[in-house]
């Protein structure tokens, strides 16, 4: 039986790509802790197809 933790897998899109209307998407996979950050994330990653550090938000 698996373990039922606050630790879940979330997936991070690039919001500039997103509204740049170049083909493809640039996403990230991670984990985060339920309990001590209920709300979404927003971290800065490294966007391979526009050559630049982007800010990725949760997407569900």
């Amino acid at each position: 039986m698996a373990k039922k933790g606050n630790r879940v897998q979330v997936i991070l899109e690039c919001t500039e790509h997103k509204n740049s209307g170049v083909a493809g998407t640039s996403r990230y996979i991670t984990t985060k802790n339920r309990k001590n950050t209920p709300e979404r994330l927003e971290l800065k990653k490294y966007n391979p197809i526009l050559k630049k550090v982007t800010v990725h938000k949760e997407i569900k």
